[in-house]
């Protein structure tokens, strides 16, 4: 059977046949914020009858109450799952290309046990000690990968609303972070907090908005 006809799991059972299971699939959000951690994940899915999931796909074209449902799916039935947090100041320190690349290979790492072959959604992660692949638009196509990408959204957005909590003023829990029209209100009105992104040009301009 094709790897097409298999779909989700189809790339994760391709290579398992070719003697390089089990398939790990790497995902992270957070990218584009400039507030709050990037958030990885990395997911080892079981592909046998009793644990298979229904609904896998790219976290972004799934409700919030979808995404709550297959977290818990995901992290009941998973062979194995990690998930893992890349600071504001760190994404700052190492600028968010590397910052991406060091959260996708800490969570791929953390997995226990681990994989014999990674699959990551648009690039490969270097420095892994199994080979792997980068999945344009893997978060749609690999099974692993999607559920990695609903892992790493469900756990940041919920680190938002706590985050909301201890910044009221922002609006965290309505925007997660991300530079909409409210946030970007909000971060010109008060200037940033402990959590925001100052390598970001709109967050710096803020601050010096604010100081002036």
């Amino acid at each position: 059977m094709s790897v097409r006809a298999e779909r989700p799991y189809g790339y994760e059972r391709a290579l398992t046949e070719a003697g390089l299971g089990p398939v790990a699939g790497a995902d992270e959000a957070g990218r584009g914020a400039c507030a709050g951690p990037l958030v990885a994940a990395a997911v080892i899915l079981d592909d046998s009858p009793a644990g298979l999931i229904e609904g896998l796909d790219d976290s972004k074209r799934l409700t919030a109450r979808a995404r709550e449902r297959l977290y818990e799916e995901i992290t009941a039935r998973a062979l194995a799952w990690s998930c893992v947090r890349v600071e504001a100041d760190e994404c700052d320190r190492l600028g968010m290309a590397e910052a991406d690349l060091q959260g996708l290979r800490r969570a791929l790492l953390r997995l226990d046990p681990g994989p014999r072959f990674a699959l990551t959604d648009g690039f490969e992660v270097p420095g892994l000690p199994v080979p792997g692949l980068g999945m344009w638009k893997g978060d749609r196509v690999c099974a692993c990968v999607s559920a990695a990408s609903i892992i790493a959204k469900v756990t940041r957005d919920r680190i938002m609303v706590g985050y909301d909590e201890q910044y009221p003023a922002y609006g965290f829990a309505t925007h997660k972070g991300y530079v909409t029209a409210l946030h970007r209100e909000r971060l010109e009105r008060l200037g940033p907090c402990a959590i925001h992104r100052l390598g970001y040009a709109n967050v710096r301009a803020a601050a010096r908005l604010v100081q002036s």
